[in-house]
C-alpha cells in the first residue's frame, strides 16, 4: 500500500454492512481516492485489504452464494 493510500484510509470514515449483526464478527469498508479498503472490525489497527473500486463494485453486486 502506498503512503498516500495509507494516509487517506487513516482519516476516512469506516462503515459496516447494514446486514451485520451485533455479534462483532464484521468487516468494515472505507472508500479512499482510487481504492476501497476492507478490515476486520475487531482489529481496526490490524491489516487491511485494498481493492480497485471496480473490483469492489463487482464483488458487492454479485449474488449471494449459499
Amino acid at each position: 500500500m502506498t503512503p498516500e493510500i495509507e494516509a487517506a484510509v487513516a482519516v476516512t470514515q469506516w462503515r459496516k454492512s447494514s446486514h451485520s449483526g451485533d455479534e462483532g464478527a464484521c468487516v468494515e469498508m472505507a472508500v479512499a481516492p482510487g481504492t476501497v479498503a476492507v478490515r476486520d472490525s475487531k482489529d481496526p489497527h490490524g491489516p487491511l485489504l485494498t481493492f480497485p473500486p471496480s473490483a469492489w463494485a463487482t464483488f458487492a453486486q454479485a449474488p449471494p452464494t449459499r
